[in-house]
Order: C-alpha cells, then structure tokens, then sequence
C-alpha cells in the first residue's frame, strides 16, 4: 500500500516539472543596501561607561548585548556564540563585512568588538 501511494505521489510530482525558475520584473529586486558600523572598532571612548565595561567585565557586557539582540543572555558562554551574536547583527542591520572580519575582531580585540556591538544596538534600537 504504500509502495503504490509512493508512486502515485512521485507520478504527480512528475507531471509537473519545473521548467523554469521564477523572475524578477527589474534587476534591482534582489540587491539590498548594505551600511557600516555606526562608530568604528576602535572608538571605544565614545561611550564611557560601555568601555569600562567591555574592558572589565566583557562577558557582562557580551550577556547585556545577547540578551539585548534578543537572545539568550547564556548565548557568548556557547562555543562560537558571540561569533554568531555578531555575524546576526550584521545580517539584520545589513552591515558589510564578512565572518572572518567578525571572527578577526572578536579574536584580537575582543573587547573594542563588544564594545561596537553595544553602541550599534543603542544606536539602532533609538
């Protein structure tokens, strides 16, 4: 029985091919504007208080911006959590860059990426 319902679902499906994909009506459909940081990497003493902590505490201040993004404020404890913290904010705010600058700047200055990423949620979340 279930072998002939098998056939007759792939027969249907089968009688349909797709045969060609569907089209935007102007070439400007899927292309997005992309925008920058707000504030650089190294602008950390724009905001005082934010780079007291990101250099004392930065996981408080990694918890504060996950749960701020709307995450789990557990998420930077999880192996390549901040990673994907800072790869989703550029993905929702449509920031350029790339996985390895985010992976580059969390790497070697750790606490100036924390630091970026708190006053780009300020700013945005205004």
């Amino acid at each position: 029985m279930q072998y002939e319902m098998h056939d007759r679902v792939k027969g249907k499906a089968m009688s349909y091919p797709v045969t060609s994909q569907p089209q935007c009506a102007s070439n400007s459909c899927y292309q997005t504007q992309l925008s920058d940081w707000h504030t650089g990497l190294t602008d950390c003493c724009n905001d005082m208080p934010l780079c007291l902590c990101g250099t004392f505490a930065p996981l408080c201040l990694a918890c504060r911006i996950s749960d701020d993004f709307g995450e789990c404020c557990c998420a930077p404890y999880l192996p390549g959590g901040l990673h994907s913290l800072r790869t989703g904010m550029r993905e929702r705010y449509r920031i350029q860059g790339s996985v390895s600058h985010d992976w580059a700047a969390l790497t070697f200055c750790l606490p100036c990426a924390l630091c970026q990423m708190a006053r780009e949620l300020k700013i945005r979340e205004q």
